[in-house]
């Protein structure tokens, strides 16, 4: 009986780790500079409270090349950036 409430416990935990793991924050910010050349963008932001950073202008990596395309300097966005390899990324913008 102590081995099923144990496994319950483990699963109800999963569980809730696995929905707070998928919701995604966006962020405001604007995009301040793009170098298509290296993938990146600088961005003056908002509190990345997903990375525990206070609001900042800092350059990030894209996740996908086509994001460059999308955005303009001086265009505000909202985004997602994350650690990816160790790499300040943005892997969603809208």
């Amino acid at each position: 009986m102590k081995s099923i409430a144990t496994a319950i416990a483990a699963l109800g935990l999963a569980i809730s780790l696995g929905g707070a793991a998928s919701a995604t924050e966006y962020t405001k910010g604007e995009v301040t500079k793009i170098d298509a050349k290296q993938k990146k963008l600088t961005i003056k932001h908002e509190e990345l409270k997903n990375l525990d950073m206070p609001a900042m202008k800092m350059v990030f990596v894209v996740a996908d090349d086509a994001m460059i395309d999308k955005v303009k300097e001086g265009q505000p966005i909202e985004f997602v950036a994350e650690r990816v390899n160790g790499r300040l990324t943005v892997t969603e913008i809208k």
